[in-house]
């Protein structure tokens, strides 16, 4: 049944009066009653109007949408065996989990590495990007998984220096930057650098290849969030003005005398920045990687959304074409940031029918003896069985999964804990397992083994969230691999998932659990 909230939510701080008996189709109550104050979503649109098209509240939540779709990732399951072992001799004292290798390579020269099949495919200029961004860089350096530096990251930055429209220097970005290189370990795990239309009109991703040296810089058409360019709220007028200076839509507009004088007497709190949508040709496309090569980006990747099924064709065509390293291809109902709720939840391809289409379009493509890039899907992902799923439903040419709302969790989760140990005020919750990091913190033990005391010590709570979260991940992909006894990455196959509805396996093509092995089982017999 696909189940949407369509008048009420917590993403919108908005509920029904009469919570037991709601319209199916509107989702109003079903006695709308003259003298309510308007809790539900239409009554609050009435004196809030524009402002509750967003989830609330701004800068301190990550939110994705509720809808229930008609196919999702656990109406899958994984199947093992007890027969022999893939990647490792099949003997019972070799064939054992922690012997299970989740390394992956890929780029054009096999020279990305990363320790763990994931990466975090874009965390931008959002508050809560900005505010964690020392736990999922660090943590995410540590653990050797790649990290995407999101858009919009230079031009919100107060800091940042233009000259003739392009920026020459900045804080923000060459902060994120430094701050995962400082902790990368072994040349594993990448810093990515994404760009939209603003970033590339400002030059950031020129800027981040000449004076920072980044390597992989990656071009964004989009996320599975929401079908327009991303958005943030602006609470300071200055800011807001610094931005519509800097060729950003800000509304209202923060210039008329008007709209200050509004909102300095708190008729509304807010201006709204919005980035534009794109427009994408062949041509300009093509430009623009050449553009890209030229300015001495070793790899370049793209990310794609949650389009209509062409626009996938075209993702994967032009990533194909003209030998890109990385294609990202993100189901709808995703989001971290700021998008509008509504879209967020009735927008798009969902995960398993885009990431189905998917695997047709690259199948196509390899039959024909194409070049396929490394592909990354995402939508939705948090657990390790997920990761299996969406590893093997893609196979073989998905090799990582792309998480955010997941990592910035563990991030913030970790963060919280450091404040309440600095104060000596740790719930109960958290409290039964100690009062310290090295008490609360599982893998502390062994990352100050690796790191020494003195690096240990400056390691942000965030970070030890984030890399825990990490290192359960890890532990449960491998046990999972382990009892479908294949113990490398390149040996995961469809055939490892089974579809347990009809349904299920009409859309992505997976076999339905009752067909599985069907004829190897009567032979057996």
């Amino acid at each position: 049944m696909v189940i949407s909230k369509v008048n009420a939510s917590a993403a919108t701080l908005t509920k029904n009066r009469t919570e037991g008996s709601v319209v199916p189709t509107s989702g109003m109550c079903v006695t709308c009653v003259d003298g309510c104050i308007g809790m539900c979503e239409i009554g609050k649109s009435a004196y809030r109007g524009h402002e509750v098209i967003y989830p609330q509240p701004f800068g301190v939540i990550t939110t994705a949408a509720e809808k229930r779709f008609p196919v999702d990732y656990s109406h899958f399951n994984i199947m093992g065996t007890c027969v022999g072992a893939h990647g490792i001799e099949a003997d019972s004292d070799k064939a054992i989990f922690p012997n299970v290798d989740l390394t992956v390579r890929f780029g054009h020269d096999k020279g990305i590495k990363f320790r763990r099949p994931w990466i975090i495919p874009g965390i931008g200029s959002t508050a809560i990007a900005k505010n964690n961004w020392e736990g999922l860089a660090i943590g995410s350096a540590l653990m050797g998984t790649g990290l995407t530096i999101g858009e919009n990251v230079v031009g919100m930055d107060p800091g940042a220096v233009f000259k003739d429209g392009r920026v020459v220097d900045t804080v923000d970005l060459k902060r994120r930057v430094e701050l995962y290189r400082r902790y990368q370990r072994d040349g594993y795990g990448t810093i990515v650098v994404q760009a939209n239309i603003e970033d590339t009109r400002l030059g950031g991703q020129e800027y981040a290849i000449e004076k920072l040296g980044v390597e992989c810089v990656e071009l964004k058409w989009g996320q599975g969030a929401k079908d327009i360019g991303g958005e943030v709220k602006i609470p300071d007028l200055k800011k807001a003005q610094m931005l519509s200076q800097r060729g950003y839509i800000v509304l209202p507009d923060p210039f008329d005398e008007e709209v200050i004088k509004a909102f300095e007497r708190g008729a509304f709190k807010e201006f709204e920045r919005h980035s534009r949508v794109g427009m994408i040709t062949e041509e300009s496309f093509a430009k623009r990687i050449e553009e890209l090569r030229a300015a001495g980006a070793k790899y370049i990747f793209l990310k794609t959304g949650a389009y209509r099924p062409a626009d996938l064709a075209r993702a994967i065509s032009f990533a194909s074409k003209y030998r890109l390293d990385l294609l990202t291809v993100d189901g709808a109902g995703g989001g971290t940031g700021m998008s509008p709720w509504r879209m967020m939840n009735e927008w798009g391809v969902p995960p398993v029918e885009l990431h189905s289409l998917l695997y047709q379009y690259a199948s196509h493509l390899a039959g024909k003896g194409a070049y396929l890039p490394a592909i990354t899907v995402a939508g939705g992902f948090a657990f390790e069985d997920q990761i299996f799923k969406g590893l093997a439903m893609g196979a073989p040419f998905v090799k990582l999964v792309g998480m955010a709302r997941g990592p910035i969790a563990a991030a913030m989760v970790g963060k919280t804990i450091g404040r309440t140990i600095d104060a000596m005020q740790v719930p109960v919750y958290i409290e039964r397992f100690g009062n310290s990091k090295d008490e609360i913190f599982v893998t502390a033990s062994e990352l100050r083994r690796e790191l020494g005391e003195e690096e240990f010590e400056k390691l942000p709570t965030g970070a030890l969230g984030l890399y825990t979260y990490f290192e359960r991940l890890t532990q449960g992909l491998r046990q999972i691999m382990a009892g479908s006894r294949k113990f490398a990455l390149e040996h995961i196959s469809r055939n490892d998932i089974a579809a347990l509805t009809p349904d299920a396996a009409r859309v992505s093509g997976i076999t339905y659990i009752m067909d599985v092995d069907k004829e190897e089982a009567f032979n057996l017999l």
